[in-house]
């Protein structure tokens, strides 16, 4: 289900050049791709919408992140670990109030890392990674 989605939103799009962006545009489109593909896993089980918030919420904070990454770093590829390490240092100017500052960079080189797969069209990579990152 997801990677027909995943497929379709890819397509229609305009082509952009992911080497070109900031890490942190990198984070903040795999910010959504993150939100969107944990929403839709947990969204056919029947829970009411209170409870896919609490769940949701529970993939998607900064410290749940950071914990995936820790797991997925000795499969990713060179040019991954150079796109995770990038974001992760970079400079940021908030921190949010609930998020460890380490963890926070994690999340956020977590997130560049799904930006750039998703904007580079490298479906099966995605879907790998996102699929690996629910069951963990």
């Amino acid at each position: 289900m997801i990677k027909t989605e995943i497929t379709s939103l890819s397509e229609n799009m305009k082509k952009i050049d992911a080497d070109s962006l900031s890490s942190l545009a990198l984070a903040f489109v795999g910010d959504a791709v993150f939100n969107l593909f944990v929403r839709t896993m947990l969204v056919g089980s029947g829970k009411k919408v209170k409870e896919l918030h609490i769940d949701a919420t529970k993939y998607v904070k900064a410290s749940a992140q950071a914990q995936i990454l820790r797991k997925l770093e000795d499969k990713l590829t060179d040019k991954e670990k150079h796109i995770v390490r990038t974001a992760r240092n970079a400079k940021v100017n908030t921190v949010p109030k609930n998020a460890d500052i380490m963890d926070y960079h994690y999340s956020t080189g977590f997130e560049a890392l799904l930006g750039y797969l998703y904007l580079t069209g490298q479906k099966n990579r995605l879907e790998e990674i996102l699929m690996t990152s629910f069951e963990s």
